[in-house]
This record gives structure tokens, C-alpha cells and sequence, in this order.
């Protein structure tokens, strides 16, 4: 199961999470997670005018906060590692992604 987000990807193979940014000019770097270490996911949905997110949180860290201001849209820093924005037509893939993780989780 893959979600094509904004300069990256989440895929999700029942087990893990791999969120793999992919910045210009640089290598993409994955940061893998596995599904029965995350506590919790945050999603907002991406609108017509606005970027949403995906955000998984791990137990330790607190969730990376939204960066105010009208091009950000109220997303997470780009250098968080845990978290990817999304557009309004990946919202869909990434409800499906979301639930299955959360399935995986319990």
C-alpha cells in the first residue's frame, strides 16, 4: 500500500511504515517505522488551496507542531521525519494507509 505524497512517499507492507521524503537536489532519505511501536497517527486532509499531512507519533516524542503562515498551510516542518504532506488527491490512499496501520497497531 503506497500514498504519493508532496516530494515523497508512504508505503506500509502490513508491518512497516516507510516514509520516504525526497527533497530537491539531495538523495532521498527513508525513515522506517514499525506499526506496533507507533501510538498514534494525526491526518488532516488536504483541501483544493492547501497541502494536508500524514503524521505517525512515536512514544517519547511529541508531535511535530503545525508551522503557521499561508504558503505552509498549518503542516508539519518539512525536516520532521515522521510525517509527510499530502494532496487533496491523495486523501483517499492515505485514509486506507492510515487504517491499516491502525489495524496493525491493535
Amino acid at each position: 500500500m503506497e500514498v504519493k505524497g508532496v516530494l515523497g512517499t508512504i508505503s506500509f507492507d502490513g508491518e512497516w511504515v516507510t516514509i520516504t521524503k525526497t527533497p530537491a537536489g539531495s538523495r532521498p532519505a527513508p525513515a522506517r517505522l514499525r506499526a506496533a511501536d507507533i501510538t498514534g497517527t494525526r491526518f488532516k486532509p488536504g483541501s483544493r488551496l492547501f497541502h494536508g499531512y500524514v503524521q505517525f507519533l512515536l512514544p517519547g516524542s511529541d508531535a511535530a507542531r503545525e508551522k503557521g503562515g499561508l504558503t505552509r498551510g498549518g503542516r508539519p516542518r518539512a525536516s520532521d521525519p515522521h510525517s509527510l504532506s499530502i494532496s487533496h488527491k491523495s486523501n483517499a490512499a492515505a485514509e486506507k494507509l492510515i487504517a491499516a496501520v491502525e489495524q496493525a497497531r491493535h
